[in-house]
């Protein structure tokens, strides 16, 4: 799969997923778009978006982009906070559509 981290996502969390291709919004050149123009670029290159973002899927009419979106529910962007949802994320990689939002939170 073909993964972007959001900006407020932690770079090293990319590390967690050794068998995708993952990429952040900062190493695309992308820091500090819009989340309508950074969606509309990054459905052109990446199946998946990963943020802690969860005012995105509100503030975005997700059906018009070509990209599927996790959001993470956590307590913080921090590293330690992060690595909890490898598993759960790692199992919903085949079950997210594109145009959707999938909510993980640190409970499930």
């Amino acid at each position: 799969m073909k993964i972007l981290l959001d900006e407020c996502v932690d770079r090293k969390f990319a590390r967690a997923f050794p068998e995708h291709f993952v990429k952040t919004v900062p190493q695309m050149g992308w820091a500090s778009l819009k989340n309508g123009k950074l969606l509309a670029l990054a459905e052109k290159e990446f199946e998946i978006f990963i943020t802690v973002d969860s005012n995105l899927s509100s503030q975005q009419h997700l059906s018009n982009f070509a990209i599927a979106v996790i959001v993470l529910e956590t307590r913080s962007n921090r590293l330690e906070d992060l690595r909890e949802f490898v598993p759960e994320i790692l199992k919903s990689l085949s079950l997210v559509k594109k145009g959707k939002a999938l909510f993980i939170s640190a409970t499930q």
